[in-house]
């Protein structure tokens, strides 16, 4: 029943490589698990190979920021935090003769994001420069996100640089939480700074990179403007290279599981016509965390993608060492779709690598199999026996 489609590496912002990310997931108890990092797919090779050692699935997908601003969505908060008309999409089950082709389809956008990513550097210096500190984005952040082998990016970057800066001025000692409060004008909570005040603790430049995410991005931000493909550009192009295009559903935000959001409403308040807005765009699924939602949130966008005829997937998303790699809450009675659905995805990529045709969502496979159910059970089974099947392999080899 363990299984993550949503795993970050360092190729966009993760403590783990990719090889690393797979040995924590079977250390983990998981039956599968996928690589989804933010429009880049370099990790894809070294996950598959450090999966096919481990004896452990694996799928491949990558998470993009889209434009909906010339939809029915245009102008509202979707499931982006930070900006109206963007929103997060995942694109799972991603063939390998398509990733090429995927990946120079994302440089434009990853080559504007970091012009933007550039201007963000420099509001950070100018908040810190004051104090003492300077920031500098080819220097200090680039070297961080594994650019130069395929990485993108992100916003975690900017201010895990900052983060480390400041731990290596004050160390993890009462100093940091009283330059965060005093100078900074930054709340901490209690928790937070007996973590960044624990000279023991490994995870301190995590723990305080989402102190200065939650605190600092509004004011630091630029909207994206040309870094984010128009949604249904960015649909046409999943669609031709075999991906599952998934809606990442986010939901009105109160206790931020991973303590880097703040409270804010997001789809909730006009769920229905974001339902018929993706089905109108040919989406293939909607992807969700259940940790991350109430009973009533899930009931409601389940009842909505069965009414749409929308494909579930789930997985936790992986950025910090301090996450579970096992999302326990999928173990409730009811969510059993989301181990088949994982083991769907593998059926999926193993058959669309071989023939694009063959794919869960191809015209032919679709015309042999119309009912959603029915497809499903098929490629989670062609999935597992792929599994067996390599299994067998290696033991022979």
């Amino acid at each position: 029943m363990d299984v993550n489609n949503h795993i970050h590496t360092h190729y966009s912002f993760s403590p783990y490589s990719p090889a690393a990310a797979i040995e924590r997931a079977k250390a983990a108890g998981l039956a599968t698990a996928g690589i989804m990092d933010h429009d880049s797919l370099a990790g894809s090779d070294e996950f598959e190979t450090a999966g096919r050692l481990l004896g452990m699935p694996t799928t491949v997908g990558m998470e993009v920021r889209a434009d909906f601003a010339d939809t029915p969505l245009a102008g509202r908060r979707i499931n982006n935090p930070d900006q109206a008309s963007i929103a997060y999409i995942a694109l799972h089950g991603v063939p390998r003769a398509s990733r090429p082709i995927l990946q120079a389809f994302m440089r434009p956008f990853m080559n504007a994001r970091n012009d933007r990513n550039r201007l963000m550097t420099r509001r950070i210096h100018s908040l810190v420069q004051p104090f003492g500190f300077s920031l500098d984005f080819e220097q200090d952040v680039l070297p961080l996100s594994h650019w130069s082998q395929g990485g993108s990016v992100t916003e975690r970057h900017l201010l895990f640089a900052l983060a480390l800066k400041l731990i290596a001025r004050y160390g993890k000692s009462d100093d940091l939480a009283v330059f965060l409060k005093g100078s900074l004008h930054i709340p901490v909570t209690a928790k937070v700074e007996s973590q960044l005040t624990d000279a023991q603790n490994p995870y301190a430049a995590y723990d305080l990179l989402g102190v200065l995410k939650s605190a600092l991005v509004s004011a630091i931000y630029e909207n994206a403007a040309t870094e984010c493909p128009d949604i249904r550009e960015l649909v046409k192009m999943a669609r031709d290279a075999g991906a599952i295009c998934a809606y990442a559903y986010l939901g009105d935000v109160t206790d931020s599981v991973t303590g880097d959001k703040k409270s804010q409403s997001f789809e909730d308040g006009y769920l229905d016509l974001l339902f018929e807005t993706i089905s109108a765009l040919r989406f293939n699924a909607v992807t969700y965390m259940p940790s991350r939602n109430t009973p009533e949130q899930l009931a409601r966008l389940r009842t909505l993608c069965d009414r749409h005829g929308l494909f579930q997937i789930s997985g936790e998303d992986i950025n910090s060492p301090r996450q579970s790699f096992v999302c326990e809450a999928m173990r409730a009675p009811g969510f059993e779709n989301l181990a088949d659905a994982a083991w769907a995805l593998i059926g999926h990529e193993t058959a669309s690598t071989a023939d694009m045709s063959d794919g869960m969502f191809s015209a032919r496979t679709l015309s042999l199999m119309p009912s959603l159910p029915t497809r499903t059970a098929y490629f989670a089974a062609l999935g597992r026996a792929a599994h067996e099947s390599a299994k067998i392999q290696q033991k022979e080899g």
